[in-house]
């Protein structure tokens, strides 16, 4: 049963970790912005893709978070009442079902919005000039989110590493600040260096 558990742990973390993909899909974008404001075919259909495709991916890996956890906490010495008992445990659930509900109403409302802008566009299709202003509104939307998605990750990983011994607030307030500013970051800058 101990090999059960520490197979559950790693598969939870590592699922976690496989859901940085806020932090690429702003990558992405960022690196979108250095090719200049006019449309180019190629690069603005391949970067709808990568993050369109992004969010499947990304529900398998929350529902391996999701499913794993509580097989942790079954399988573990707390049980599962531990969501209600482990302030730390609720946190990262609640942090969990947020950002779930954040990535559905990008993939099932926000995505769709900006996909029906180019549903038409062909290699060989004029755009007309203010396309990309036009799709903009969503796309801005669609990066802010990102970024908030980013910041609720990291803030989940923290309180992740908390569970059986918690860090002082003071700690938790400067690490979570960190996260808020390295998500603003990636939101406004090309982050070439990974911290950096």
């Amino acid at each position: 049963m101990d090999n059960v558990y520490q197979v559950l742990k790693f598969f939870h973390i590592i699922s976690f970790v496989f859901m940085s993909i806020p932090l690429f899909n702003l990558i992405v974008v960022n690196e979108r912005a250095l090719l200049g404001s006019k449309f180019i075919y190629g690069a603005d259909t391949y970067m709808e893709n990568i993050i369109r495709h992004g969010a499947s991916r990304c529900y398998m890996f929350q529902t391996s978070v999701f499913v794993s956890g509580i097989l942790l906490l079954v399988f573990g010495p707390w049980g599962i009442e531990a969501i209600w008992t482990n302030y730390i445990l609720l946190a990262k659930t609640i942090l969990l079902f947020t950002l779930m509900g954040m990535l559905s109403y990008v993939h099932f409302s926000l995505q769709p919005k900006i996909d029906s802008f180019f549903k038409d566009i062909t290699p060989e299709s004029s755009v007309p000039d203010n396309f990309l202003a036009s799709v903009k509104p969503y796309r801005v939307l669609r990066k802010r989110l990102a970024t908030v998605c980013l910041f609720l990750v990291l803030t989940t990983i923290i309180l992740g590493m908390q569970v059986y011994t918690p860090f002082s607030l003071t700690l938790n307030l400067i690490l979570i600040g960190c996260a808020g500013l390295f998500a603003w970051r990636v939101n406004k800058t090309l982050v070439l260096f990974g911290w950096m």
